[in-house]
This record gives C-alpha cells, structure tokens and sequence, in this order.
C-alpha cells in the first residue's frame, strides 16, 4: 500500500456561538432585548452604542402617528438586509447597525388624533402557549381529544408528568375500545413539534434529542454528531469524553463540537415561559398607512445603532499573540457576532410582521370581520423557516397598529368551514357573534344554539358548543345572566 497526501475542498456548515446566540436572541421580548443589549455594553468594551441610541433603551419609547388612508394598498419598501460573517482580521473601519428599518417619510408624519389603545395581555402559561398552537394544528376528533389530555398532563419544566399506559387508560375510560398506544404516542409526537423545542418529552435524553433535530441552521453531519452523543447520556453526564469517542467511533473534535452544542441545550424547556413578574408592552413594530400604502417598521425607539469602539479595535496588533492582545481579538469577535446576531433577529421579525400584514391586509381594512385564517405553517412556508421559528418570533413580540396594539401572535387563528366550500377565522367568527349578542332584544337574548343557527345561515358551520366556548372567551355572560341584566336595569 503506498502512502500519500490529497488536497481537497469542500462546504459544510461549522456550529459556532452566533448561531446559538441568534436563536437566542429571536425569542427574547423587548424588554429582555433591552437588559441583554445593556449587559452586553457593560460586559464588552469593544462594543458601544451611539449617545441617542443608548439613551433610547431606557426612555419610554414615543410612537409616531399612523394616520389612516381611505384607499387599499400594499407595498413594502425595500429588501431585507442579509448577514455576514465578519472576520477578525477584518479592516478596522466602522461597523454600524441601524435597526430602524422604513422610510424616514413615515416616521414624520404628524399626529391626526386617533385613539392608540394598548391591549392588554396577562402573563402566558406553557399550557396556554400550548393550547394556542393546538388550535392553530389541524387534528381529528379523537386525536385532538388526546392532545388535550396530553397537554393537561405536561409538567411547568415542559415534560410529560404521566407514562404513555396511563394517559391511554384515562383515553379509554367510557370507550367500548381501548385506546391504541401507538395512536397516543403519535399524537405526543406532533406535540413535541411545538414551541418550546423540547416540550413533551418522557427523560432529559429525549428532551435534548428534540431539541438538536429542532436546532436550525445546523447541518445534518453535526446533528448526527450530536444524536449519537446523546445515545449515551451516561458518559456525557460523567465528562468521561474519550469514552465518548470510543463509543460513537467521532473524532475528537467533533465530539467537542456536539457536546458544545447540547450544553447549550434548555433541559427545562418550559421555564422559558414561565414568568410571575407582569410585563409593560413595547411595540416591536410599526404598521402604518401612508398615502394609501401599508408600511411596516421596526419601532425605532427600540432599535439601537451598535457598533465597533475604533479606539480599542485600533490597538489590535494582527501578528501578536499577547494575552492583552487576545482579549482584544475575542471582544472583537464577540462585539460583531452580537451586532450580527441583532441584526439576524430584527431582519427575520421584520419579514414575519411584514408576511403577516400581507395575509391579514383586510383585518387592517375593515376590522375584525375580515381576519383570515392563518397559521404559523402558512408563515413558515412562505418565508422559508421552520414552524418553530415563527412561534419564536411571534411570542411576546408586539404591533403598533391603527387604533391598537396587537401581540402577532394576534393574527394567527384556526378555522372553520363554511358551506361554500372556504373557511373563516375564529377571530372573525367571535366578531359575528359579539354583533349578534350586541344587536339582540334586551329582554329575549340569543342562547348559544341561536347563535349557532344564525351562523349557519351566514354559511359559516359552527357547533353550538364552538360558539359557547368563543362567548366565555371574550368574557360575554351566558343566556341567563344577560335576561337577569335586562330585568335588573328596567
């Protein structure tokens, strides 16, 4: 056998701290945006903010007007910006970031006096962010019966508290037949899909393994890495790391790289929702109409312009590899993957506003009659991202809009058929009933099956339980309380 060396070329996508650092960032709200970029100035000295910038992310936030058009329009100006690496060694100019996307023609616009009001939002449970992407997920009569159950039974960390025999047995109570484990355990597996990655698993190992084969921007040689490491957790937990090689027969360094990136892993997935301390809502984005167009915008008085302190990076020297001179070096790093990861996370809730406008333009037209189904999917298919994503980005983010302002999550709503064949909204389907109940004879309210009648004869095919569930959702009494109102007021 004769001995020799080949040069060869080839891609492949290495896993590195900004990747982790923007998936991060993407599911921060605005607030904790805020205390992290103020962390980040304090922590880094090679990264500084402009004077107005800076004083921008403690001041209350003041919003421009957005002054309504009578024509219908839609257009958005300009394109997304994309990210790029940015070497270390690297020229030492000036490296900006200007998050205030839009024209500065809307941003000057003068009051016309309408009435902003903010809604309101209660702190969200893991059960409720759950429940609100199962509506959003199409499932049959019975497996949505069995979601339900498996939700109720998912821990605050975000694991499933009952074994799969349990919750089958619960299933089964009044059914001629048992119900199926393999049908509950597919249920729980398209749960585990949702926002948090993570959610629903049985074990840590589990947990972890949802986790990387949700990780996005990862290629499929690191994610194998990483599936085989975690198939023997034992080792990983006892730091016993040639072990390690041994067992899954990887190099040394891509087993660091895998561990690297499972450390980096929430094993409690459902903690990144819980949260006891109440929440003052700051718009991430502005919608606005502006000489019959909608525009959309980052809020500028959350969008800090970041960049590189020249005094410091100018005392790089390239060719020293004193421990001063390092620090330097990795600060440096750190300043430009922060900018860029701020940028990566601005970039992609921009184009989801922007997407959602574009799909919910006759909610902004005419109200809430004339919301349209949609769901994270649609979203997700469009932009080309996945399905989690989208929940990252629409959680806890919030639109100033005409009139309100709205969580984007808002805009997305599960549907119902109607007799022509189409759909409509949930959101719109709550307006019908609250202008039925709203227009009704004080002393004879409609009862739930009235309702239920009316809205099929709009063709809208509702369920008379469907429209009892809508009314306490928006908080309307039920028949008998609304007659005993009537009678106490005459």
């Amino acid at each position: 056998m004769k001995q020799g060396l080949e040069l060869g070329v080839s891609q492949h996508l290495a896993l590195t701290p900004q990747l982790q650092q923007a998936i991060r960032l993407l599911q921060l709200s605005t607030l904790d945006l805020q205390l992290e970029i103020r962390e980040a100035l304090d922590a880094n000295p090679l990264l500084e903010a402009e004077d107005e910038a800076a004083d921008s992310l403690i001041e209350e936030p003041s919003l421009p007007a957005i002054p309504e058009q009578p024509e219908r329009a839609l257009e958005f100006d300009g394109d997304h910006e994309t990210t790029q690496e940015l070497s270390v060694d690297g020229n030492w100019e000036d490296t900006f970031m200007d998050l205030g996307a839009g024209s500065g023609a809307s941003s000057r616009d003068e009051d016309d006096g309408n009435d902003f009001t903010s809604v309101s939002s209660k702190p969200e449970t893991l059960h409720d962010h759950l429940l609100w992407q199962l509506d959003l997920t199409p499932f049959s009569p019975d497996d949505r019966v069995l979601a339900d159950l498996i939700i109720d039974a998912i821990r605050p960390d975000g694991y499933l508290g009952q074994p799969i025999e349990e919750l089958c047995a619960t299933a089964s109570e009044g059914r001629d037949e048992p119900i199926d484990p393999t049908q509950m355990l597919s249920v729980l597996r398209r749960i585990q899909h949702f926002d948090p990655a993570g959610v629903g698993a049985r074990d840590l190992a589990e947990c972890l393994r949802l986790q990387v084969e949700q990780f996005e921007g990862l290629d499929a040689e690191h994610r194998e890495a990483a599936l085989s490491v975690l198939e023997y957790i034992a080792l990983l937990a006892e730091h016993d790391y040639k072990a390690l090689q041994r067992a899954t027969g990887l190099p040394a360094e891509v087993v660091d790289q895998a561990v690297h990136l499972i450390q980096a892993l929430n094993p409690r997935p459902g903690t990144s929702l819980d949260t006891d301390e109440p929440e003052y809502i700051v718009p991430d984005v502005l919608v606005r109409k502006i000489s019959g167009v909608w525009q959309v915008e980052l809020n500028p008085a959350i969008a800090p312009r970041l960049r590189v302190n020249q005094t410091y990076a100018s005392m790089i020297r390239r060719r020293d590899t004193g421990p001063d001179n390092e620090y330097l070096k990795n600060r440096l790093q750190e300043a430009r993957w922060f900018i860029n990861s701020l940028k990566s996370r601005n970039d992609t809730l921009l184009r989801v506003a922007r997407a959602i406008v574009q799909r919910q333009i006759g909610f902004f037209e005419q109200g809430p009659h004339a919301m349209v189904p949609l769901v994270l999917q649609d979203i997700a298919d469009e932009l080309g991202l996945h399905q989690s994503t989208i929940s990252r980005a629409t959680n806890r983010k919030y639109m100033h809009a005409p009139r309100a302002i709205y969580e984007l999550k808002f805009f997305f709503s599960s549907h119902v058929s109607t007799s022509d064949g189409g759909s409509a909204s949930a959101t719109a389907i709550r307006a019908r009933i609250r202008d039925l109940i709203a227009a009704e004879p004080p002393g004879s309210p409609l009862s739930d099956n009235d309702l239920a009648e009316q809205l099929q004869q709009a063709g809208i095919n509702v369920a008379r339980r469907t429209v009892a569930k809508y009314r306490e959702g928006m908080g309307i009494a039920s028949t008998t309380e609304r007659r005993k109102a009537a009678r106490r007021k005459t």
